[in-house]
């Protein structure tokens, strides 16, 4: 059998630019009937507010000064388990989804993408001299974009990653290139 993993790379990669918003994105949009695990967690109204006030929370908390570094190993892993609850989460609600441990696998290595791609986006606006905030709320906007088109219409989750994948096939070895290249800057 096969599964369409779009979806799940989609809100994977979300949960790498902003870690509690794949999570919010599935809870918001899981309907108050669900009844499969894990996305049941969210069909009530405490699961939506949780999910909600963390992502919140954390577009908040991403601009401030002393926020660390989602490039220390804590914050990769807090992002790919983000990542991967949230690809299972997503996964559970489709007739036909994956297997959680194929959709834990999908979002967890998405979220690791996404997680270096935001960094190196931050750091090269850093390195050019101009202002963060504007950067981050420009990648507050990806995340975004990406959460709606993850749990919204499949046709349009598909072009989305095409699309990417299409113009931004070369910037993915220089993020990874660009992370692991020490840095002054936050990412």
């Amino acid at each position: 059998m096969t599964y369409d993993v779009t979806r799940l790379v989609l809100v994977g990669l979300v949960s790498g630019l902003r870690s509690q918003l794949g999570v919010a994105a599935v809870a918001l949009t899981t309907g108050p009937g669900e009844s499969a695990r894990p996305a049941s967690l969210f069909a009530g109204v405490w699961g939506k507010r949780v999910a909600s006030a963390g992502a919140a929370g954390e577009l908040v908390a991403d601009k401030l000064p002393w926020t660390p570094s989602r490039l220390t190993p804590a914050g990769i892993a807090s992002r790919m388990a983000f990542g991967g609850f949230a690809a299972v989460a997503l996964s559970s609600r489709e007739r036909n989804g994956a297997p959680p441990v194929l959709a834990a696998a999908v979002g967890a290595a998405a979220s690791a993408v996404g997680t270096v791609a935001g960094a190196y986006w931050r750091r090269t606006v850093a390195e050019a001299g101009r202002p963060d905030w504007p950067a981050a709320l420009l990648e507050d906007a990806a995340a975004l974009l990406l959460a709606y088109t993850a749990v919204g219409h499949t046709d349009a989750a598909r072009y989305a990653v095409a699309t990417a994948a299409g113009t931004a096939s070369g910037a993915v070895s220089g993020a990874v290139t660009g992370a692991l290249t020490p840095s002054h800057g936050r990412g």
